[in-house]
């Protein structure tokens, strides 16, 4: 009997280490589910997408390791969604170990290492940081803009 696989996350500021989990999944089953988290699920945990969730779910389904994207509403759908689409495995980023252990009764859980190195926290930590630093940008580009017409 083939192998269904699930995973949920927001998938904002989609990287490589989004990419890896998923085709590690994938490579795991034969069937790949993902849950993608609402915007306003995503505002329930205290959490802001950068980007919309048409548009992160766009990205994700198009992917060939996925076989079907489904919004992820609430924390406690997973088991539902499980049971509905008849999950072998539930798999999740490494971060999240032991947070789902109670879906051990419906099927396998498994939590898969990160890749090092990135993460969405981090980009959005980094964007924030430059954006705080505009002013600073914008008077270096002037100062580059005088030195080049000093140079024409």
């Amino acid at each position: 009997m083939p192998l269904t696989a699930i995973t949920y996350g927001t998938f904002d500021m989609f990287h490589i280490g989004h990419l890896r989990l998923l085709e590690r999944i994938r490579g795991m089953s034969d069937r790949l589910i993902v849950g993608v988290s609402t915007d306003e699920f995503n505002a329930l945990k205290g959490k802001k997408a950068m980007i919309a969730y048409e548009e992160r779910r766009d990205i994700v389904a198009a992917l060939r390791c996925v076989d079907l994207v489904i919004p992820e509403h609430t924390w406690g759908q997973k088991a539902a969604d499980i049971e509905q689409y008849a999950v072998g495995l539930f798999a999740m980023g490494g971060d999240w170990a032991g947070r789902f252990d109670e879906l051990k009764t419906l099927c396998d859980v498994a939590y898969l290492e990160r890749t090092q190195g990135v993460s969405s926290t981090e980009l959005r930590t980094s964007l924030k940081r430059v954006l705080e630093k505009e002013q600073d940008l914008a008077d270096m580009f002037e100062l580059l803009k005088s030195l080049r017409r000093g140079m024409d």
